[in-house]
């Protein structure tokens, strides 16, 4: 059954994430109170509707709280966002995601119930610092302080050896979750002992951060 995804503010982020639900096959509701946003989506999405969600008889003609979730996708109009997610709680939508300016901004929407607070702005910074810091990391999912999970560039010295000659496990701790193959656009979950590694692949790795290092740093 297809997830029913309300988003909230046709912005360019609200307008990427819409987009991009609609094509991973969710039913996308698209809300905004410009007409010219709703107008740029409306063919590639379930629906899209103008409306004002500082107002709860506005927004409870539109969304339902058979919705699976919503997300409010802009934080520049703190109180219209405030008001959003507190009618989205009237409504009794079971999960609520709400971009925010701020801390306080933050705060305020965990104390009416958001669910998850997104800041876009310092996820992607993030990553990028990353990816400026260490060349070799392409992309990586913090677990926690520790452990992360990280697609990385295989070291030279790897290449046409098996998983099992490398032992990567024993030598740095790590465990491969997955090998891409970007030249035949395959990737390849939990590979066997005896997978060989080629020149372009890259690993898809869960580990300590230092661990991961260490590999990364392989000679």
């Amino acid at each position: 059954m297809k997830k029913q995804i309300c988003v909230i503010g046709l912005g360019q982020f609200g307008n990427y994430l819409a987009r991009t639900l609609a094509q991973l096959n969710c039913d996308v509701l698209a809300i905004d109170n410009d007409e010219t946003a709703v107008a740029a989506i409306r063919d590639e999405v379930q629906q899209a509707v103008i409306t004002d969600v500082r107002k709860p008889q506005s927004l409870a003609s539109v969304v339902s709280s058979d919705i699976d979730e919503a997300i409010v996708c802009f934080s520049e109009n703190m109180e219209a966002s405030i008001l959003c997610v507190l009618h989205l709680k009237a409504i009794g939508v079971r999960k609520i995601r709400a971009k925010a300016a701020g801390r306080d901004h933050a705060t305020i929407l965990n104390a009416l119930g958001a669910d998850e607070i997104i800041f876009p702005e310092q996820e992607t910074a993030k990553r990028m610092a990353q990816r400026i810091v260490n060349p070799d990391l392409l992309d990586y999912l913090p677990l926690s302080e520790e452990y992360r999970v990280v697609e990385t560039q295989i070291p030279e010295i790897f290449v046409n050896h098996t998983l099992a000659e490398l032992d990567l496990r024993k030598k740095y701790r790590i465990l491969v979750i997955a090998i891409k193959t970007p030249g035949d656009n395959r990737i390849t979950f939990m590979p066997t002992a005896d997978t060989p590694l080629r020149q372009a692949d890259t690993l898809v790795v869960m580990g300590k951060c230092t661990d991961i290092e260490k590999l990364q740093e392989a000679k």
